[in-house]
């Protein structure tokens, strides 16, 4: 008989891990009809995956099942492949295996005829499960939409198998026989898909896509079968119809298929176009997950007209055969399009997808490959799945060993935590034997529900330890955690509890956060979300929750409603169809919000009537959207009134609704209408009235509290809104749902030392209970703690974190989501305590003498003493004749104590089995397992026997000690010594060695010398004059290791010299005890030792320590983890301890400063010392050469025994005060002194500084400085003057000098700070002097003087120097008329800064092209006319006296070439602007003259070279007459004369000068007044004449702007004359002159 191993025959982990897992999480999000999963045979039906896996843990037989058809469809019938499948495995579902097979087959057959299906495993149920499979997988291939198994869902919890529960296989003759498929082997549940796409995230949701598609494709139809399943007989009686009923059904489906074809003959004549169709896929492609070296097929079916040409892709890249020769094979036969992929590799893991085309559209279909590459080390010719048989590597689990040792070591514990931390648990785990290649499951759970890898929870499992971490600890993911470990048929589980508590609120007194959002249903609009209340209400009552939501992709949170909310469950409206949202809630009380609880999964606004319609792109990017696409919804008929309308739940916000589709409903999809009305009324009102609903479930919301509301419903399409249902039943407005009552009975009862089990009964009338919070209180302190933040369900928890020793009380109540029940009654009290219970087997028993009649027994202290000590031990015997053991008869009736124990009245030479059993105070434990046969015979070998009840103690990370026993039979002489023995826990027997050379006197060893981290065992032997005995029995393993918080015996001396050794425990429970031993034999009544033992402390003191003292004391903790530790005391240690009670005997007083002497403030002269304490009796003595001085006038004495301060003042020193200075101190039997010696220099020295402090003091009693007057150069390097004074007051003056002479200031110092300040700026040598500063009032003055001539004066300046140097500016370059300036800026300037200039790293000398100097502010090189040569790096060199400050510029390349060009452009300018032509003497703006006189005007021009002038009469040219005569003498001299004004002559007169320069225009108005008389001459006069400066009008010949203010020529005045035909000499003609000259430049 040949069976498969546990990886072949139980693979379940591979569906967990890549399927359920996270898969069906996922699904969730598109489809919330989880009570059923059709099992269509399509890639990642969940439910066949969970269905084999249930069936391989059934049996692990395999049995293949062939399938063939045969069908006819007309008058054609073709070939193709149908598959052969290996249902023991998972191969068939990921394309495992797959064999050839050829079958015929009809669309429109009704019938299936099963022509082999053979298996090996003879169970109904199988036979039941191979129907149902194969009829569904049969029905997809045919494409009939209408067939959906209907498979039961499994909740994927803990596998209820026992442990190590090994299955029998049995094979039915079918030992030599191929089996016909093929199992990928297995190395793990989660670590085999890693890599399997870029993120798990992302294929888990492409998979959830497709799923979704794929389910709500098949339920679309309307048409489900709940159960398909045939059973042999029901076939046989299928075949066995009669003859008439099969003529009958054959000729109906003759007359059928006869009146289709003449419709579509019909159809065909009117209208050629619907010949023409879009491409339809009848089968699609399924997905497939495989090995590698394994081939895969993708097959599909389209149909269309013109025939569709397919094409496939890889990734949305087409497929090149050519490219890849025998990589790819396409085929496409009569509607049949097949992709197979030969030997796949790792990089074939992709998205394929066939496109269909023809002149009516394109249509896509998607399907996935997964090939998964193994990870051991077997040769990968294995791995070939068509050839693979099983071989020997498969006869036994891994092919080593049939039986696995799981253990757990360094175990998590209870752990506590608070939402936002990061928790870690993890184990250690050892697998005997242990076999790398093959690697253990390793699955977490938390309260028994596997626990998936997520952003919340991440598992790591290093091959040797497996580690959990909550990445963001929330109240979700408290509970009871699991670690199972499995390695194949055999697993281990430990477990501990989580405890997360809610996270600080942000606002004082607010609840915690709610807990366990999740969304219940979904619709196209609205989700109905719930939640758990939290177990902290914040000291106040919550008054409701606010439920928030936000859109998938973005961080934009909404408030869903106004008022919060108590009932937990609230559906939310106002979704966009088609989106994705995640919500949140916040609790809310008085005192504010809670924080918002961890966001729910997200979930798809989508109707569920709709997803039968809408068809899902799993190719679309993840967006948190989900794609769809509507079909055109064909002609329909006014639908009926649907059914079964009822109220599913009803609160004081919001009544829910759920119906029934009419039966009358036609082949379109129908919305409905709903409507309410009052009860007792027919005012019918409809509640959606923009738009109908197309899912029949509806929450009805703006309902009136306390009213009563019937409801009905109306169905509608295209064709019209139907009859109304049956109305419901008058529904009124309150929660249905009630809070529960408290629970009662609450019974706490013992568990650990910081644990109780606290159980109660369900309150009456309970319904819908999420769980219960439990709360506990230390007895008397009015204080309530949460025991839990997660509701329990059950009636039985473990309330964890409880202090040890205090009593405490519990209460509970109950939570639904209508709300918290009242608390319950108050439990008794408790005190917290381990509970007793009997105590485990003793072991290892051993025979210690054996004489004729008796034999002397010994034995181990069992491992679990049962939380109290061993009150004694019951030892069973019975007889063994020929191995047939006989009954067990009792060796004692009274317990015995000693782990060693002599059974009388036994029967020489009989062979004896034994077994002991351990008693306390909770009974007597279970019996050990029979010892070994012994046989009653005396023993008269010489060597002594094996010593007995050897233990070790005083475990440390490098020694311990060995304790034992001597042996009961000693031999045939004294026993002389003992050899110690020791080895590795792990090492052989050889690798034994002993510790000591020479036989041990006594019965313990101290070994040293371990290495820690490191097991050992040890053994001892006993030793006479004959030789060595046998060895003991070998003590447990011990790890050599400190444990944390270990103590040791601390000796301790006290007041009275009492000499003690003491120890300390914090690990003892109520029945431990301290065990002090000498030379480690229990002390007993010895009279020169006392022993006191209060709470966790005991102390054993020494009444008179002496040589008889001697030895090693030591202390065992009873009732502990081996607590214990010992102290040495020798001869040395002795005479010190001896030393120090002496000295504690006849004390000192201890002083932390010796006498010592100092000047205080007001020059007194103080005397101190300090002791290290002394109490309220203490005495000091002062004595001054020899004689003892007291307090009074001259010594002021003080003794402070608080701090331990002796002191005496002396106001002042005087020469007879030289001498010697003694403080004598007596604090009980403690004695001191201390003496300081003022003679001499030191003495005189002392006095000085008395007389100069004293006198400091009188002058710190008005104004005075505190720090004498100094300087400092501000940032501006203006030099300030300070000082810092104290003691002032509003009356306070101060006076500054210099050189003796004051200095007046234009404001009075306000003293702001204590500081002083005199501020100069622009520091310079005229500064220079001696500065002196008084301050002076009614109390005194005090003052400070600063010189600041020669080396100050000096240091001053080179610190303004720098400051100066500092503020330097960059350089920066300008262009003149005379050539290029390099400039820079300072604050200010002064002499003693010197300023160096260096072109190229060569020094400037200055000449008139290269000049330097100073304007303002501004330090500057003027290079005159520069060349090519000037060109360069410049540097400013800035001297301070000490430092040399650089400013670098670099004059070359562009910045010359602009800077050359900028020259060359001012200074054309300028040349014209000195040559160009201009009217230096101007004209009067205005001349006034009266008609008939004459009229002189003249002016002086100037150019270079000579202006051209014309003269304009209003704006037009002008020229010489009889009457007007114009002149231009000399080049610069220019006339205008008119013999005779008249009016004509009024007007605007211009003269313009020109050259090549520019052109100036000077204008002059004339206004001639008409007049009678003679004619005279007028002569314009300045003093009568107003004269304004003329602006002239200026136009150069370069269009340039002036150069500067200074090239301006100021315009001279001249005397303007005016002449008349008859002068009259009393007559002052008014003339009016302005200047006016316009200038352009």
């Amino acid at each position: 008989m040949m069976s498969l191993p546990f990886y072949q025959r139980h693979h379940e982990h591979y569906d967990r891990a890549y399927r359920h897992k996270a898969l069906s999480s996922t699904v969730s999000q598109y489809q919330k009809e989880t009570k059923s999963k059709s099992a269509v045979y399509a890639q990642g039906s969940a439910a066949y995956a969970r269905g084999s896996a249930a069936y391989r843990h059934s049996s692990a037989a395999g049995f293949s099942l062939d399938s063939s058809a045969a069908y006819s469809h007309g008058s054609s019938a073709y070939d193709l492949e149908s598959a052969a499948y290996s249902y023991g495995s998972a191969a068939y579902d990921h394309s495992a295996a797959q064999s050839k097979r050829s079958a015929a087959y009809s669309l429109d057959s009704e019938s299936l005829s099963t022509s082999s299906a053979a298996h090996s495993h003879a169970s109904e149920s199988i036979n039941k499960l191979a129907a149902a499979y194969r009829l569904g997988s049969e029905a997809y291939s045919l494409g009939l939409k209408n067939s959906n198994l209907m498979i039961e869902d499994q909740s994927y919890k803990m596998s209820p198998k026992a442990k190590r529960a090994k299955q029998s296989l049995i094979s039915e003759d079918k030992e030599n026989e191929a089996l016909d498929y093929s199992v990928p082997i297995f190395t793990g549940r989660a670590v085999n898909i890693s890599g399997i796409t870029d993120t798990e995230e992302e294929r888990i949701k492409e998979s959830a896509a497709y799923v979704a598609k794929r389910n709500l494709f098949a339920t679309g139809e309307g048409v489900s079968v709940s159960k398909v399943a045939k059973t042999t007989s029901e076939e046989q009686h299928h075949e066995k119809k009669s003859r008439k009923v099969a003529i009958r059904e054959s000729a109906e489906r003759v007359a059928m298929k006869k009146t289709l074809e003449e419709t579509q003959a019909f159809h065909k004549k009117l209208n050629q176009d619907k010949l023409l169709h879009a491409p339809e896929f009848i089968i699609e492609p399924r997905s497939h997950t495989i090995w590698e070296k394994e081939n895969v097929r993708f097959n599909c079916s389209v149909a269309g007209w013109p025939e569709p040409r397919v094409t496939w892709y890889k990734n949305n890249v087409p497929i090149d055969v050519q490219a890849h020769p025998g990589k790819y094979i396409i085929q496409s036969r009569y509607g049949l399009h097949s992709l197979e992929i030969t030997e796949c590799e790792f990089d074939d893991t992709a998205q394929y997808h066939a496109s269909a085309m023809n002149v009516k559209g394109e249509v896509s279909v998607y399907a996935s490959l997964v090939v998964k590459r193994y990870k051991g080390e077997i040769d990968a010719s294995l791995l070939h799945a068509r050839n693979l048989s099983l071989s020997p590597f498969a006869v036994t689990p891994h092919g080593y060993a049939s039986r696995f040792e799981i253990s757990f070591v360094d175990k998590f514990d209870v752990a506590f935590g608070r939402e936002g931390e990061t928790m870690s648990l993890g184990c250690t785990v050892v697998i005997n034997p242990d076999i790398k290649r093959f690697k253990p499951d390793i699955e977490w759970y938390r309260n028994g529900v596997l626990i998936t890898p997520s952003k919340w929870v991440q598992m790591q499992w290093s091959g040797e330890r497996a580690s959990l971490t909550l990445t963001h600890a929330n109240k979700e993911d408290e509970g009871l955690y699991t670690l199972r470990v499995a390695m194949g048929e055999y697993y281990e589980e430990y477990s501990g509890y989580v405890f997360v508590r809610d996270a600080d609120a942000e606002i004082p007194g607010a609840p915690g956060a709610p807990l366990d959002v999740q969304c219940l249903d979904a619709n196209k609009d609205y989700v109905i979300v719930s939640w758990k209340q939290p177990a902290v209400d914040g000291g106040n009552p919550i008054l409701g929750y606010f439920i928030d939501r936000c859109e998938v992709g973005t961080s934009h949170w909404t408030q869903c409603n106004e008022n919060p909310v108590k009932f937990a469950r609230f559906p939310v409206t106002g979704l966009i169809e088609g989106r994705s949202y995640i919500f949140r809630v916040r609790a809310v009380n008085k005192a504010g919000v809670s924080l918002p609880s961890r966001v729910s999964e997200p979930v798809a606004a989508l109707d569920p009537a709709d997803r039968a319609r809408l068809k899902s792109h799993p190719s679309a990017p993840w967006t948190g959207q989900i794609i769809v696409t509507e079909e055109e919804p064909a002609e329909g008929v006014v639908p009926g009134a649907p059914t079964d309308l009822q109220v599913i739940e009803a609160t004081k916000n919001y009544v829910v609704l759920s119906w029934k589709p009419p039966g009358q409903r036609g082949h379109e999809g129908i919305m409905y209408y709903v409507e309410k009305c009052v009860a007792g009324t027919e005012d019918w009102q409809r509640v959606n009235t923009e738009i109908p609903v197309k899912s029949p479930r509806f929450a009805v919301f703006d309902l009136s509290e306390g009213k009563s509301y019937c409801f009905r419903v109306r169905c509608c399409n295209s064709a019209g809104i139907g009859e109304p249902s049956e109305a419901t039943e008058a529904t009124v407005v309150d929660d249905k749902l009630d809070i529960p009552k408290a629970p009662g009975r609450i019974m706490p009862t013992r568990n650990t030392d910081t644990s109780v089990v606290v159980t109660w009964t369900e309150p009456p009338d309970a319904k819908e209970l999420v769980g219960y919070y439990i709360e506990s209180s230390v007895e008397g302190s009015g204080r309530w703690e949460p025991c839990n933040n997660n509701p329990v369900k059950g009636t039985r928890f473990i309330c964890h974190g409880l202090s040890n020793g205090e009593k405490y009380i519990f209460r509970v109540r109950a939570v639904n989501a209508a709300g918290l029940s009242e608390f319950s009654q108050e439990s008794e009290p408790i005190e917290v305590k381990a509970a007793i219970a009997a105590p485990s087997p003793p072991y290892d028993i051993v025979v210690l003498e054996s004489v004729r009649d008796s034999m002397v027994l010994g034995w181990k202290q069992p491992e679990a003493i049962g939380g109290t000590e061993i009150t004694g031990y019951y030892v069973n015997y019975r007889e063994v004749v020929d191995g047939v053991p006989g009954k067990w008869k009792e060796a004692n009736i009274k317990a015995v104590t000693e782990r060693a124990y002599r059974i009388q009245d036994l029967k020489e030479n009989m062979v004896y089995q034994f077994q002991v059993a351990a008693a306390n105070l909770a009974g007597v434990g279970t019996p050990s397992k029979p010892s070994k046969p012994f046989k009653c015979e005396e023993w008269t070998i010489a060597v002594p026997g094996p010593p007995h009840d050897v233990k070790c103690t005083e475990v440390r990370k490098d020694s311990l000690v060995l304790l034992w026993k001597e042996p009961v039979y000693s031999g045939r002489s004294p026993i002389v010594g003992y050899y110690v023995d020791m080895k590795e826990t792990e090492a052989k027997e050889e690798h034994w060695r002993s510790v000591n050379e020479k036989p041990l006197q006594k019965k313990f060893l101290k070994i040293g010398g371990l290495t820690q981290g490191v097991s050992y065992v040890f053994r001892v032997r006993a030793t006479n004059q004959a030789g060595v005995g046998k060895p003991s029995d070998v003590t447990d393993a011990v790890i050599a290791e400190t444990r944390p918080g270990t103590k040791e015996v601390v000796v301790d001396v006290d007041d009275n010299g009492v000499i003690s050794l003491n120890f300390e425990c914090d690990q003892m429970s109520p029945d431990s005890k301290f065990i002090w031993s000498k030379n480690y034999e229990p002390i007993e009544d010895d009279p020169r030792l006392n022993i006191d033992t209060k709470g966790g402390k005991s102390k054993l003191s020494f009444k008179d320590l002496g040589e008889d003292d001697l030895g090693i004391y030591s202390c065992i903790v009873t009732d502990t983890d081996g607590v214990s530790s010992s102290y040495t005391i020798n001869e040395e240690e002795m005479k010190r301890l001896l030393a120090l009670s002496h000295e504690r005997q006849f004390p000192t007083v201890p002083l932390i400063s010796e006498l010592a002497v100092e000047i205080l403030e007001k020059g007194e002269v103080r005397f101190w010392l300090q002791a290290e304490k002394l109490s309220g009796n203490a005495k000091a003595n002062f004595v001054f050469n020899d004689k003892e001085i007291f307090n009074g006038e001259k010594y002021k004495m003080k003794v402070d025994r608080n701090t331990g301060l002796v002191e005496m003042i002396m106001d002042k020193l005087e020469e007879k005060d030289e001498g010697t200075y003694t403080f004598q101190l007596q604090d009980g039997k403690a004695t001191n002194q201390s003496s300081l010696v003022l003679i001499g220099d030191v003495f005189k020295k002392l006095r000085d500084e008395a007389d100069f402090q004293k006198k400091e003091w009188h002058r710190k009693q008005g104004p005075h400085f505190v720090d004498k007057l100094g300087w400092e150069v501000t940032d501006e390097c203006n030099v300030m003057l300070k000082c810092k004074v104290a003691n002032i007051k509003k009356e306070t003056h101060i006076v500054w000098y210099k050189d003796d002479r004051e200095i007046m200031v234009d404001e009075e110092h306000d003293f702001k700070d204590g500081v002083c300040t005199l501020l100069i700026s622009e520091f310079s040598k005229k500064d220079a002097g001696t500065y002196e500063v008084i301050l002076k009032d009614d109390r005194g003055k005090d003052s400070s003087e600063l010189k600041l001539k020669d080396t100050a004066f000096a240091d001053l300046m080179n610190e303004v120097c720098r400051r100066i140097a500092l503020s330097a500016t960059d350089l920066k370059i300008q262009s003149t008329a005379e050539g290029i300036r390099l400039y820079s800026y300072v604050t200010y300037y002064v002499e003693d800064l010197r300023v160096g200039w260096v072109h190229n790293d060569t020094q400037i000398k200055f000449t008139d092209r290269m000049r330097t100097g100073v304007t303002g502010e501004q330090i500057w090189l003027q290079i005159n006319e520069p060349t090519p040569q000037d060109k360069g790096r410049y540097i400013m060199e800035l001297f301070d006296g000490s430092t040399t400050h650089k400013k670098t510029v670099d004059l070359s390349g562009q910045a010359f070439d602009e800077a050359f060009a900028e020259f060359q452009r001012l200074k054309q300018a300028a040349i014209a602007e000195k040559n160009r032509a201009r009217v230096l003497g101007g004209l009067p703006d205005v001349v006034t003259i009266q008609e008939g006189k004459a009229l002189n005007l003249s002016c002086t021009v100037w150019g270079d070279p000579t202006p051209e002038v014309s003269w304009l009469k209003n704006e037009k040219s002008f020229v010489s007459d009889a009457n007007c005569i114009l002149k231009f003498e000399s080049g610069k001299n220019v006339s205008f004369s008119i013999s005779t004004v008249s009016t004509q002559d009024s007007g605007k007169y211009s003269i313009v000068v020109k050259n090549k320069y520019g052109t100036e225009t000077s204008d002059v108005t004339v206004i001639v007044m008409p007049v009678s008389g003679q004619t005279d001459t007028a002569q314009g006069h300045s003093q009568n004449n107003k004269t304004v400066s003329k602006k002239k009008k200026a136009t150069t010949a370069n269009k340039q702007k002036e150069v500067g203010k200074k090239d301006f020529i100021k315009p001279h005045i001249e005397e303007i004359t005016a002449t008349e035909e008859t002068p009259d000499p009393n007559e002052m003609p008014p003339v009016e002159t302005e200047k006016d000259t316009k200038s352009n430049q």
